[in-house]
């Protein structure tokens, strides 16, 4: 399991929120939890937001925007531990980041929720890693569900964002037909605008057809962990 704090560190030394960055930095994944929400509240989730998540992982922002922090924060981050690591469990190609009090997924080539071009139906081997995703979404009931739909830069911004906007949603769909509340699920979609591979080779165009999510608590979560606090 990854955790993204480096950046979450300059973020912190920037706003001179913490006397100890390192402190922080060698904190397990529940105190991180912890510390981002009671130093730094709705400011920090602004910063963040702006300066990770909008460039390279847009579920990154909503994650630790939506941070609760103090004791309550801990306890989720407890809850969060062990459901990112049943996901790596399941999915062992799937890169599972604990941030803040969220869980940001994305896969390898090997078990991503890719699609072909010009494409939005889930393909057999994409519906395999769904599934198993699935399974660990219902073992934890007391979480949201973020849903990020990508494509590659081949044809128009405008085209794209409409075809990146079907992918997230054919996965939503999916994920319903399986037994999971629409309650729980956030569609995102961005077109072409936030690639993670190189689209000048077919290889990074076919890993930016992507799909991929991030794991909030809901408010049963959130509200059980505030009677602890």
């Amino acid at each position: 399991m990854k955790t993204i704090f480096n950046k979450t560190i300059l973020a912190l030394t920037a706003l001179a929120i913490l006397n100890s960055c390192d402190a922080v930095q060698n904190a397990n994944n529940t105190q991180k939890g912890a510390v981002i929400g009671t130093t730094s509240g709705a400011v920090l989730g602004g910063v963040i937001g702006n300066n990770v998540g909008n460039k390279e992982n847009s579920v990154l922002g909503a994650i630790i925007g939506g941070v609760i922090g103090g004791v309550a924060g801990g306890v989720i981050g407890k809850q969060m531990d062990k459901q990112a690591q049943k996901i790596e469990e399941e999915i062992p190609g799937a890169e599972v980041t604990r941030v803040g009090e969220g869980i940001d997924i994305i896969f390898d080539e090997n078990s991503g929720i890719y699609f072909e071009t010009n494409k939005h139906n889930i393909n057999t081997k994409s519906k395999e890693t769904l599934n198993k995703l699935i399974g660990v979404f219902k073992d934890y009931p007391d979480t949201n569900i973020i849903v990020d739909g990508h494509t590659d830069s081949s044809g128009d911004d405008a085209y794209n964002m409409e075809l990146s906007k079907k992918r997230a949603n054919s996965v939503t769909d999916y994920l319903m037909s399986q037994g999971i509340s629409k309650s729980r699920l956030t569609t995102y979609y961005h077109g072409e605008t936030l690639p993670k591979y190189d689209n000048a080779t077919a290889e990074g165009r076919a890993k930016n057809r992507r799909v991929e999510f991030g794991v909030l608590a809901n408010d049963k979560m959130i509200n059980d962990a505030k009677k602890i606090d």
